[in-house]
This record gives C-alpha cells, structure tokens and sequence, in this order.
C-alpha cells in the first residue's frame, strides 16, 4: 500500500444501507456520532445478568478522548491514555465500551510466551528450546487472538495484581505460583478507574511492570518471572486526589475530559443512554455493522503502523515544540511522534504530516511541566553559579598562555 492508497474501506465492504464507503476510521467516527438513534423498544427482563456495553460509536461529543483511546488501540507504543474530569462525563463508559473494536494480537502457544517477535529481536536463542524447534520446521508459535479489556479493581490487593501462592495447589500440598492481574493484561488493555486513589504499593507494581514489560514474582523458594506488556488505561476525578508524579509520567496522551457544552448534545446523549437502558441489544445491534468495519480498520492500521514515517521536517518541528516547552521528559517527544504515526495510519496515510502534530501535541505534551522541578533547577543554578564564584575566588584558575605569535 502507497501513501496515497485508500485504507481497509471500500466500496466492497462498506455498508448495504445506501450510504456512501467511508474513506478512513476517522471519516467513520465522524459520520457515526451524528446519527440518530430509532426509538427503543423494552426488552423483557429474563433475569440474567447479560452485560451488553454501551457501543463505543454511539457515545455523543467528547471527540479529543474518543481519539486517544483509538490511538492507543493502534500504537500501544504510545504509553496508554489518562482520562481526567469530574463524574459522570462518560470516562468509564467509553473504555468499557472498547472490546467491540480491539484488534487482534499474537497469544503464544508456548507454556513461556514465546513469539515470532523475540525470534526476530533476538535469533533462536531467545526462545525456548520447544519453539526453537517449532520454528525450525516452520510450526507456528503463536495464533492471533483478541485482544481483551483487563479491569484493576480499586479494591485489588498486591497479591491480586501480582499474584502469589496458589491456594488450590496448597490445599493439595504442592507449591505453585499464579498469574496475577498484570500478568493477564500482557497484550491487552489494563484499565484501571480512579487510578490516583490506589495505594502506593499497587501503583509501584504497575510502574515497574510497565517500564520493563514483565515482573518478577517471589514467594519463598518459589519465583516466577511473568510478562506484562499492556497497554495503560487509566481514569481520574481530580476531585478524589492528585495523581503521584511517577505514574502520571507513565500515561502517554493526557484528556481533560469536560460535560458536553452543547444543548443538543447533551439532548442526544439522554436520548442514547434512554435508549440503551430502555434496549441495550438494540441499541448495540443498531452500531453493530459500523462497529465492524471499525474494528476491521483499526485492525488494518495497526498492521501498517510499521510503515508509516515521521519527515524530517515535522520531527524538528515536534522537538522545537517540546523545547519551548521546557519538558523535560523524554516520553514527551516519544508519546507525541508515536501518537501522531497511528493519527496518519488512521487517515489513510503512510508519512506524517504538521496537520498530525498539531492534533496530537496537546494530549501527548499537557500536565508534562512541573513547577516543582523548576523551582529546584532554579535553586540548583543559584547554589552551582555562588560556588563557582567562591572556587574562583579561593583557588584563581589560570588563565591559559597564549602561544608565541598568535
């Protein structure tokens, strides 16, 4: 596929209703969020519990966080997205509302996680032997699977996150270690809500697994290392609490997630969430075909993130940015190139643009300064030029002769 090729729709898989192919995902959001809803008809309570989520296409307005969580969903490269605003914004609504357009990931069929990947990063030699063999006689090591919305319960304990000694297996008199939750979001998404009210131990758990991409886990003679490559969703009511400086560095985009300040909008939202909990099979069946061709080409973008290339001229002009910014964080520029690649793939195109810059660059760069490192960089300056000046006072450093003839 060139850069001016057309992405995944077509006029083969566009929908049989009449309207027109959409062009791009973006196009698609566009056109979905403005659609009306036909009225709901109640659903006959058979009293079982059928979680049926609301559809991530039917949500109204707010579409700077609709944008991220897609983004993330292209280029986990990004480092995951942090939603903050008040309750009842529809934070926790739009990430439950995701699975219906993840793409698929490699699950590896290997008792030790071995991909294709770690072959291809690193030769034979990194995996195990079994599928150093697998892949010498051309056996697959992993097949592709959904990938799949892990939730981090506020009330999680450590050992739930990390996991530990399997109770089971001791009632049997073995000793056996299990997954905890981070090991479960390996090439998922972790969500986790009210993110800047868990405790201090869970918080460095999830920071230390998401530098790395994996964990070690030891319970007396026992440990196991576990990967845990996820993507970090995260959500916040900056109301409960501030969020600790380590963690907020972690999450690559930042959405400052307000009420919709449309009448008509937050008209249509009453009526979607009426209509959902009136019929939320309906409602859902309403999206289903649009929600398939979205994740198709979220699908088909992530497949061609590899591709897409950031000009020399828009990479200058994102690290002039992040200079007069004064940020000092590295994930800055990596955060907002990575964010800008998946925004072009998602629009259709190979090459990055100033156009994706300039959409991404808010979300990736805001909350990234801190006053409290300038005030200590100020200080540190004050304090390095004084001793300076008492050194030079003390111990005169000699001046260099000059050379015979210059």
């Amino acid at each position: 596929m060139t850069e001016n090729e057309q992405p995944p729709f077509t006029e083969e898989n566009s929908p049989t209703d009449g309207t027109p192919a959409v062009r791009s995902l973006r196009e698609l959001i566009d056109r979905v969020t403005g659609r009306s809803l036909e009225s709901a008809v109640p659903q006959e309570d058979a009293g079982i519990a059928d979680v049926v989520p609301f559809p991530f296409l039917a949500l109204v307005g707010q579409p700077e966080m609709k944008l991220a969580l897609l983004l993330a969903m292209i280029n986990h490269n990004m480092g995951g997205v942090l939603l903050i605003g008040p309750r009842g914004t529809g934070k926790t609504t739009a990430v439950r509302s995701l699975p219906e357009l993840l793409p698929q990931a490699p699950r590896s069929l290997c008792y030790y996680g071995c991909l294709p990947e770690d072959i291809e990063a690193g030769g034979v030699d990194a995996v195990c032997p079994d599928c150093a063999k697998k892949y010498a006689e051309d056996e697959p090591l992993a097949v592709l699977d959904q990938v799949r919305l892990v939730e981090l319960p506020l009330n999680a304990r450590l050992e739930d996150v990390v996991g530990g000694l399997d109770e089971r297996a001791a009632l049997q008199g073995q000793i056996r270690l299990r997954r905890g939750i981070l090991a479960q979001a390996d090439r998922n998404l972790l969500y986790v809500d009210e993110v800047n009210l868990l405790s201090d131990e869970v918080v460095d758990a999830i920071l230390d697994a998401a530098a790395q991409g994996y964990y070690l886990v030891r319970r007396g003679p026992m440990s196991s290392t576990y990967r845990a490559r996820f993507v970090l969703v995260g959500s916040m009511n900056p109301e409960e609490g501030r969020l600790r400086p380590q963690i907020l560095d972690r999450f690559g985009l930042r959405v400052v997630v307000r009420g919709l300040p449309n009448r008509d909008e937050r008209l249509e939202a009453y009526k979607r969430a009426h209509a959902y909990l009136t019929n939320p099979r309906q409602v859902s069946a309403e999206f289903s075909d649009a929600s398939i061709l979205a994740q198709e080409d979220i699908q088909a973008a992530r497949d061609l993130l590899p591709q897409v290339e950031i000009p020399d001229k828009v990479s200058q002009q994102g690290l002039e940015l992040v200079e007069r910014l004064k940020v000092d964080s590295l994930r800055a520029e990596i955060t907002m190139f990575e964010a800008a690649r998946a925004h072009a793939v998602a629009d259709a195109r190979l090459k990055v643009t100033s156009e994706d810059l300039l959409t991404v660059a808010p979300m990736a760069l805001r909350l990234r300064r801190s006053n409290f490192i300038d005030d200590y960089f100020t200080q540190y300056e004050f304090e390095e030029q004084e001793l300076t000046n008492i050194l030079d006072d003390i111990i005169p450093q000699k001046k260099p002769k000059k050379k015979k003839g210059a």
